[in-house]
């Protein structure tokens, strides 16, 4: 039992090294309250698992028995989940100190929920996939409602733990109904074990019912109603560590029990149309809604639900090229939204963590800072799918998986949803560039400087999207090949 302990110690060294750096965190924390040595400690940390990561992409394999796979999809997914928390955490120390919440606390419950989302997309077994999803849970909706003095962060966070709770509810009887049904654990293992039962309708169920927890939390329609309010309350540095990490953890957990643990006439029969129905529903609802959205951090919101959509037909095709080019939409889609979020925590003025900031606050902004106005303007092309940004490549490589699996019907519903949030994305940018400064409210045509860890990440963050927009194959085979298979298309620029 113990003869590969240390090689799968080394395999699942990452994860381990996230979830060490948070118990320093706090130890240190206690010590030495709130530290500025912190935040550099879960930064660089978190670098460094994801160098670690990139190094073992290719030793494809699994650890502990089966309980964590590692390489291939999951180091990928890793990855991103790496970047869309270090990338927060540098916009979480101007943002937080300028709000007075800098606590050191704060870091380690991004430690410990990075580990979460790492263990999540890492799953080899139900017990492990479980584990990931509560860790990560926890940690979230302690940090949903961090500053406790306002009764919007209060019921935003409230929300979040009682729909949590109850969507947790359908995912663990899910997970009891699957063993039931194959007397195993283990991923890899159910599509036999079903076999070998004959449980059919019983497996089914505990299917359906693991559906509802994932839908929930990626924001899924029918289940995305504690998104725009939980996105809206919450700090806003913070709303962009669980709009992108957390949902790219849990994608590629949903795409490995597809991948792997599901027998695949189910795949390509009941579980592909009911994945397909609910992308077309959760790419109009999240569009047509965020249309009639005046504050911007519940437009963001509206926009996260209508991107699940998006990723949701990648999966629906139910090939490995869909899961691949789902896990390159992911990649984009964290340097999106991070990107966004960024800029409108520089521009927030409303001492409410952007609660009452709406459009008309943006008013001029792309004259009084125009370096904040060109970022919004990339994010909010790449949001809606211009090339040559990556946010256009992400959307035809899940397309195309949709067109080739024969789900044409959605492909299409894709495409015309993307022209209905050009009109929402675009309004953002007219604001900021075609109204009046005059026009925005008197706080928010205060003078104010832009940090620099906040312009480093809007920085970086737009030219990886040009990057990946105009240099896309390499990224493509990669995410490609993590599931077995060629790249998708050959993308030109």
């Amino acid at each position: 039992m113990y003869d590969f302990f240390l090689a799968d110690l080394a395999s699942t060294g990452p994860i381990l090294l996230v979830a060490g750096l948070g118990v320093l965190v706090v130890v240190l924390d206690a010590f030495r309250n709130d530290d500025a040595s912190i935040p550099w400690i879960a930064g660089v940390g978190m670098a460094l698992a994801a160098v670690w990561q990139a190094f073992g992409v290719d030793h494809v394999g699994t650890a502990f028995e089966g309980q964590v796979y590692v390489g291939g999809a999951a180091a990928l997914a890793n990855i991103i989940v790496l970047i869309g928390a270090i990338l927060s955490v540098a916009l979480t120390v101007p943002y937080l100190s300028r709000i007075g919440r800098n606590y050191g606390e704060v870091h380690g419950l991004i430690l410990f929920a990075t580990a979460g989302m790492m263990t999540l997309a890492s799953a080899g077994s139900l017990v492990t996939l479980f584990v990931g999803l509560e860790t990560m849970s926890v940690c979230l909706y302690v940090l949903t409602g961090l500053v406790r003095e306002e009764s919007t962060a209060n019921e935003s966070a409230l929300k979040y733990f009682l729909l949590g709770a109850f969507s947790t509810g359908f995912f663990l009887y899910g997970l009891a109904l699957l063993y039931g049904a194959t007397g195993t654990m283990q991923l890899a293992e159910l599509a036999a074990g079903v076999e070998a039962t004959g449980r059919t309708g019983l497996f089914l169920a505990g299917v359906g019912l693991l559906l509802v927890g994932f839908f929930f939390k990626v924001s899924a329609v029918p289940f995305h109603m504690w998104t725009p309010d939980v996105y809206q309350g919450a700090p806003t540095s913070l709303t962009a560590f669980m709009s992108t990490a957390s949902k790219a953890a849990t994608f590629a957990a949903l795409a490995v029990v597809l991948a792997r643990a599901l027998p695949p006439d189910l795949v390509d029969g009941t579980v592909q149309l009911t994945l397909a129905a609910v992308a077309a529903i959760t790419m109009v609802v999240g569009n047509v809604v965020a249309l009639v959205q005046s504050n911007v951090k519940r437009m963001l919101a509206y926009s996260s639900v209508a991107h699940a959509g998006y990723i949701l037909a990648g999966l629906a095709a139910g090939t490995a090229g869909g899961y691949g080019a789902a896990l390159f939409y992911l990649l984009a889609y964290t340097l999106m939204n991070v990107g966004a979020f960024g800029v409108m925590g520089a521009l927030e003025w409303d001492d409410e963590q952007g609660a009452g900031q709406d459009l008309d606050s943006l008013a001029g902004i792309g004259y009084r800072k125009p370096f904040l106005g060109v970022a919004m303007g990339v994010f909010m092309f790449a949001l809606t799918g211009f090339p040559p940004l990556a946010g256009f490549i992400g959307k035809y490589l899940v397309f195309a998986a949709a067109v080739d699996a024969g789900l044409v019907w959605l492909a299409i519903l894709g495409v015309l949803a993307s022209v209905v949030s050009g009109y929402y994305y675009l309004r953002v940018l007219v604001v900021m560039w075609m109204t009046s400064p005059d026009e925005a409210p008197d706080n928010a045509r205060l003078e104010f400087p832009v940090a620099r860890a906040t312009a480093v990440v809007v920085t970086v963050c737009a030219v990886a999207l040009l990057a990946l927009g105009v240099l896309p194959a390499g990224v493509i085979d990669v995410t490609a090949a993590a599931f077995g298979v060629d790249a998708v298309a050959t993308v030109a620029p």
